[in-house]
């Protein structure tokens, strides 16, 4: 029996790349993960364009992509109801802009399924990673990590990389656990696995920003600090 993946892919505002995404990742996954049964899910929370009729025409188009609309806003929170919903046995998520190269995917999904690892990351600081991204973004994001294993003193070197992937045994123990619905809910999650044992695989990927990102900043790192140092004056919730 094949081991099924939701592969969910979490859109505000998203009608133009949208399609793109869909069209290449439904692509990739009949060529190159045959050995799995790959559903992909498109979360929508809270668009106001035309993302809602796009991705509802995307799942008739395409038998393996369905659509799940979520009214309130939050990365964090499309990823919550995406999982926690998901029957599949290994659950993840990428960028709809595919910023994180498609190469990685088998050998990510492969270290899960095979029973080696509960979660699977990108890291875009491993030293045989290829990324382009601008100074500004490479220099938060090596102090945000570094902070982190100061912190925590865990092993992963990128919390924030969006391509993910964890059985779902971990995805119903952990995520419940999650305070945050938004860009923190990667490092919770991660911070959280760790310190409760479980396994995690950083893989080297190929990344290249997207200039036309949503992602604030300035106001991302103020969350991302704030949750910080909730986890760590408030403690790691048990699993």
């Amino acid at each position: 029996m094949l081991t099924t993946i939701d592969i969910v892919i979490p859109v505000l505002n998203e009608q133009a790349a949208l399609p793109i995404c869909i069209e290449k990742l439904t692509d990739y996954c009949k060529n190159n993960l045959k050995e799995y049964s790959t559903q992909i899910v498109i979360a929508d929370n809270g668009s106001t364009d035309l993302t809602q009729k796009v991705a509802k025409q995307l799942s008739e188009q395409y038998s393996n992509v369905s659509y799940l609309h979520i009214p309130v806003r939050g990365r964090g929170l499309a990823l919550r109801t995406s999982w926690l919903n998901s029957k599949a046995d290994l659950v993840g998520y990428m960028d709809v802009d595919l910023s994180t190269g498609l190469d990685a995917l088998p050998k990510l999904v492969g270290a899960i399924a095979d029973g080696r690892y509960d979660i699977g990351i990108g890291g875009r600081l491993s030293p045989s990673s290829e990324t382009n991204r601008s100074y500004r973004r490479e220099i938060i994001s090596r102090v945000y990590n570094t902070i982190i294993k100061l912190l925590f003193f865990v092993p992963f070197n990128d919390a924030q990389c969006g391509f993910k992937f964890l059985t779902k045994q971990a995805a119903q123990t952990i995520v419940p656990c999650i305070k945050n619905n938004h860009w923190f809910f990667d490092t919770e999650l991660l911070v959280i696995a760790c310190k409760r044992g479980y396994k995690v695989v950083e893989t080297p990927v190929t990344w290249v920003e997207d200039k036309d990102t949503r992602v604030k900043i300035f106001k991302t790192v103020l969350e991302d600090l704030s949750g910080l140092l909730r986890l760590r004056l408030g403690g790691i919730p048990k699993v």
